[in-house]
């Protein structure tokens, strides 16, 4: 197995951790009322692509008139039984300003980052007025971040900052 494939959520196990994504929510909204296929906005596919930027700027809009919606939403379908919540695809300001408030004791503030060529290895084509936007750069400064992960394909790095991830989440729940 990779790195990869043994993140946290892997190594705390399904019956106390859940991934959450913040873009469930808007992805499911934005479907039906475009009259979309739900299932392929979830998936990086050529579909998706297609309606990603009008996807990102619908979003926006929303946010701007209700900054928590999606966290809220995401918040609701979440299992309250799972102790440990991986919210995967924060990328504003107030996503993070969102669990600040309504969590402050119990949540931790990860960053994965991977460089240019890593990136690019993995497929990655930057698309101007798309990538370079708030919901891909907004949380590229101004935040303090509990850890950063580095995710460039060295297996025995990511695996000790796992674990020093995992140590302090052990922490927490034993409190």
């Amino acid at each position: 197995m990779t790195a990869h494939v043994l993140g946290p959520s892997a190594r705390l196990g399904a019956e106390i951790c859940q991934i959450l994504r913040l873009s469930g929510p808007l992805k499911k909204q934005y479907s039906q009322e475009n009259g979309l296929d739900y299932e392929e906005l979830l998936n990086a596919s050529d579909y998706k692509e297609i309606y990603r930027a009008d996807m990102i700027k619908w979003g926006e809009d929303k946010r701007n008139k209700e900054p928590y919606f999606f966290c809220r939403k995401t918040v609701e379908g979440a299992d309250v039984l799972k102790r440990v919540w991986i919210i995967s695809d924060a990328r504003r300001q107030t996503d993070v300003q969102f669990f600040r408030e309504h969590y402050p004791d119990v949540v931790m503030f990860v960053r994965i980052s991977a460089s240019e060529s890593t990136r690019h290895q993995r497929g990655f084509v930057f698309t101007p007025g798309v990538d370079d936007a708030e919901s891909e750069c907004g949380l590229d400064t101004g935040v303090e971040w509990d850890f950063v992960v580095e995710n460039d394909n060295n297996e025995q790095v990511f695996n000790i900052q796992v674990e020093q991830i995992l140590n302090c989440v052990k922490k927490m729940l034993d409190r």
